[in-house]
This record gives structure tokens, C-alpha cells and sequence, in this order.
């Protein structure tokens, strides 16, 4: 989570940890005081807020879906529910898989955000700025659940589970993803 992506040049036969100080010196150059303050007012660590941020940056299609995102993990984590973010089941696969079936999602991990409330335990993905300002400051919203719109590629949101489900039943994810 904390290997900040962007273009970098490395010497042939670099040692490991000189590439990896390369990638957290730029993730901490970037990652401004203002950001820090932002995620303390938020009773987050760095950890959480860029495990927050990862989650994003796996499921959002464009910027505007990502603070829309943002809001749909707060409100669920204000109200306790299980985050249910399809990127960190597809996380432990050892293979990304188009749909994810009912064992899949049933998987014994602390990853299985469909499984267990809070957070997963550490981040899922390297996310980049664009994810860590929505996590810092997620869309207003009450929607609780989204679905990927196929005609868009983008997600579409809702307050409730019945509407998310009936424009579920709109949609053709096993075609989308052929």
C-alpha cells in the first residue's frame, strides 16, 4: 500500500532495499502533512486510511466513482455492516476471476470483507492520489451499496439494498467481463 505507483529508474543489479526506499521516500513525499492531519481528524492511522484508499483504487472505474466509494465504505463502517468490497476477495484469489462465485465469497480470510466488519488488515493494492484524497474526503452521501453499471463502466449507487439489487438484475456481468 505504501509503495506509491508512478515511473521510476532503477540500476541494473539495485539492491532490494534501495528500490524499496525509492518507492516509500516518494509515497512520503507526496503524502503531505495536510493529509496526515486529515487522516488523524478522521480517527484513522495511516495504515487504515491508505487500506481505505487501496480499496478504492481496485474499485472505481473513474474519479468521480472513487469519492462516491469513499462515502459507501464510511457510511458502512459508521453502521457496522461488513464493507463487502469485491477487490479484496478478488485480493486472496490466486487468480483474478471475471464474477466471483458463492465460495469465493465465503472464503475464510480476514480479507473477506463480505465475512467480517472493519477493515481488512492491511492495504490490497498501492493506491494513488486520486484514491488517497477521496478516502480523505469521501463524496456526502447515505448510499450504503453500488453496482457496476456495464453500459458505463462505471458504478451507479444506492441508499438501499432492494434498488442495488433490482439494477443488479438489469445487468449482464458474465457478458461484460467475456
Amino acid at each position: 500500500g505504501f509503495l506509491f505507483p508512478d515511473t521510476y529508474e532503477f540500476y541494473e543489479g539495485e539492491r532490494a532495499y534501495s528500490v524499496i526506499n525509492k518507492f516509500l521516500y516518494n509515497f512520503y513525499t507526496r503524502f503531505t502533512a495536510e493529509m496526515i492531519e486529515k487522516t488523524e481528524e478522521r480517527g484513522l492511522t495511516i495504515q487504515q486510511l491508505i487500506t481505505i484508499a487501496s480499496m478504492i483504487e481496485r474499485e472505481a472505474a473513474d474519479d468521480e466513482d472513487r469519492y462516491n466509494i469513499a462515502s459507501v465504505i464510511y457510511n458502512r463502517l459508521e453502521q457496522g455492516m461488513p464493507l463487502q468490497v469485491d477487490a479484496t476477495i478478488q485480493y486472496i484469489l490466486p487468480e483474478r476471476v471475471a464474477v466471483l462465485t458463492e465460495e469465493e465469497l465465503s472464503i475464510d480470510s480476514p480479507y473477506n470483507t463480505y465475512l467480517n466488519t472493519g477493515l481488512p488488515p492491511t492495504p490490497i493494492a498501492n493506491p494513488g492520489l486520486a484514491s488517497i484524497r477521496a478516502a480523505l474526503d469521501p463524496a456526502d452521501t447515505g448510499y450504503l451499496y453500488y453496482a457496476l453499471d456495464t453500459s458505463t463502466g462505471t458504478h451507479r449507487f444506492f441508499n438501499t439494498y432492494a434498488e442495488q439489487q433490482a439494477f443488479v438484475a438489469t445487468q449482464d456481468y458474465e457478458a461484460y467481463y467475456a
